[in-house]
């Protein structure tokens, strides 16, 4: 699934189908959602950028999720 954006590189979304439930302060949470509406992006967004970047720094090298393309499959003999 691509996001057709015009001015903006086309890449593929990544597949989004697990959820991550944390608690926060209250306080904290609302200026973590200020600062995000000031940069013009949802903290889910920015929550992603965070973890790939820790990923990123733990691992040593650049997050590349598997690919999900779908796959022709031979049929079994």
């Amino acid at each position: 699934m691509l996001r057709r954006i015009p001015g903006v590189a086309h890449l593929p979304l990544e597949v989004r189908t697990a959820r991550l439930t944390i608690l926060i302060d209250p306080r904290k949470k609302a200026l973590f959602e200020r600062l995000c509406a000031e940069e013009d992006a949802t903290p889910s967004q920015v929550v992603r950028r965070l973890i790939r970047r820790y990923i990123e720094e733990r691992t040593g090298r650049p997050w590349n999720p598997p690919d999900r393309s779908p796959t022709r499959r031979t049929p079994r003999s």
